[in-house]
């Protein structure tokens, strides 16, 4: 079975939160939670001030698009892109091609700027899990997790350098789980 990936849908501009809904409401209705899970619109909170009074505005990081978490099959495929409202995914060739999902580096990125983590810290990530490290100074290095702060989107890992383990400070987007 495949794992799970993030994917691109593009919307019509301004029915991203529609889109969202219904197609939680048919993930449901179709008995498809095992392969569609999170459904995102990105949005951040911006601080204005306006005639001497702050507001806060919530503004869409990426109008008519949203972000969906699913296991690409041909069913969960099937209903994402025929859930009205939705154009298409992004990565996707036409033609039926399926989609490519985004890197675990740009999907962390993403989710960062909203407060949120790609990773599930309650079941994905624990103290003495196994992680290899992808992006940063200690790419290609082997390590396991001593510490996770998911408010913050790091890990101490502790990794083996000159034959001392040595612990460093990763981001999420940096560690993949062996």
């Amino acid at each position: 079975m495949e794992e799970k990936k993030w994917y691109v849908v593009n919307t019509y501009s301004g029915h991203e939160n529609k889109v969202k809904e219904k197609l939680q409401m048919r993930t449901e209705s179709m008995g498809m939670q095992d392969y569609i899970y999170r459904i995102i619109v990105p949005e951040t909170t911006e601080v204005e001030l306006k005639d001497g009074v702050k507001k806060e505005k919530v503004k869409k990081m990426f109008p008519g698009y949203i972000l969906v978490e699913m296991i690409m099959s041909d069913e969960a495929w099937y209903i994402v892109r025929n859930t009205p409202g939705v154009t298409g995914f992004i990565g996707s060739s036409g033609k039926g091609a399926k989609p490519t999902p985004l890197l675990p580096q740009e999907i962390d990125r993403i989710l960062a700027n909203m407060g949120i983590s790609r990773m599930d810290e309650n079941t994905e990530l624990n103290k003495g899990d196994k992680v290899s490290i992808i992006d940063g100074p200690f790419k290609g290095m082997e390590g396991t997790i001593d510490t996770v702060d998911l408010e913050n989107n790091h890990l101490n890992v502790l990794i083996d350098l000159f034959g001392q383990e040595t612990p460093v400070e990763v981001e999420l987007f940096q560690v993949s789980k062996l």
